[in-house]
């Protein structure tokens, strides 16, 4: 039996699992985001639609007999670092260095370009655990918002990360949540540097309309998005730790687009939560054992600019516990494909 017909059963259920009150509600935040402090499921750690699901018969066997899935992403917010993060690296380091070196770390301040390129680390450390994951490039024009890169500049890292194993897909800017020419237009310029079809979307700040959105991203032409998480809070937006299908309640049809919903983003944990690393390790740890017990999908969001230090070492850390529970780690697209080869949606 599908989804849908299990989860339509149960009135409760199913208003979770379409997010029914998104449609009512006027209560955004200041990026037009419906924010968790709005929603009147206040159960956010406890996926109960995925729970519904696997007491009425829904089963998912993983290949190799892994017990849940881990769906690694790294949004691609930041290439260079801003002129203000470069002062406060060269003051911090001015009792520590020689003369010679604080005169370089200076002239690097005057440069347009000091480059985050820390992919290569980044893949070394998923490579340890036999995992791969997904890069999503933002592709912006100068005078866009947060504009920080050139997508141009980023051909060679794409095909070398492309073709070691690792997915490339696309990060919305600000407005690309609302405008579906814009979604178009940015994943065919990635597609063009890729050489290859770009099949994964997450959307830039998690901005996020209820049912829009998905059918914007289903007219694009992707296979799958991973956007529907909230940014002021980690856990179960919609009850679900499994991949699913949408429903538009507008029209009563299926959105043909598989979500993978987004458990847990670093600076939810960090930022918004306000959580120490002790604490962001103790939430991050309850939520891959309820993943797990319910042979779920643990979506993971950590951004490249914030792959360092105490963040780096809690990345780390989720990975090897991760490792020792027999979690299947990979990209997004390799998770989708195989969930619509399997018939789980």
């Amino acid at each position: 039996m599908k989804m849908h017909d299990i989860l339509q059963k149960d009135p409760e259920m199913w208003a979770l699992f379409t997010r029914n009150e998104e449609y009512q509600s006027s209560i955004q935040d200041k990026y037009n985001r419906f924010p968790y402090y709005a929603s009147k499921n206040r159960d956010i750690f406890e996926p109960k639609a995925s729970e519904y699901l696997i007491k009425n018969g829904f089963h998912v066997e993983y290949p190799d007999n892994k017990k849940f899935v881990v769906c690694l992403t790294h949004d691609v917010d930041d290439l260079y670092k801003t002129a203000g993060m470069k002062i406060l690296e060269a003051l911090g380091n001015l009792r520590t260095i020689r003369f010679s070196t604080c005169i370089d770390l200076l002239a690097q301040i005057r440069s347009k370009k000091l480059p985050l390129w820390n992919f290569s680390d980044i893949i070394a450390l998923e490579d340890r655990y036999d995992a791969k994951s997904s890069f999503n490039f933002m592709v912006q024009d100068p005078g866009d918002q947060d504009y920080n890169y050139d997508i141009n500049d980023c051909e060679a890292i794409i095909g070398e990360l492309s073709d070691r194993g690792w997915e490339i897909g696309l990060h919305g800017g600000h407005t690309a949540y609302d405008d579906l020419s814009e979604i178009r237009e940015k994943k065919k310029r990635l597609e063009k540097i890729l050489n290859k079809k770009v099949v994964g979307y997450r959307n830039h700040y998690l901005r996020f309309t209820v049912p829009e959105t998905w059918d914007h991203i289903s007219n694009a032409g992707f296979l799958y998005d991973t956007s529907l998480g909230y940014s002021d809070c980690v856990g179960f937006r919609n009850g679900m730790c499994h991949p699913f299908t949408p429903f538009n309640l507008k029209t009563g049809k299926p959105i043909e687009i598989l979500e993978i919903p987004l458990i847990i983003m670093d600076r939810t944990l960090k930022v918004s939560m306000n959580l120490d690393t002790r604490r962001a390790w103790e939430m991050s740890k309850i939520l891959i054992d309820t993943v797990a017990k319910n042979e779920g999908v643990l979506t993971l969001l950590w951004h490249n600019n914030d792959f360092f230090g105490e963040q780096r070492k809690l990345y780390e850390k989720i990975l090897m516990y991760c490792a020792e529970k027999n979690a299947w780690m990979t990209s997004g697209e390799v998770i989708a494909r195989w969930w619509k080869q399997n018939g789980k949606d």
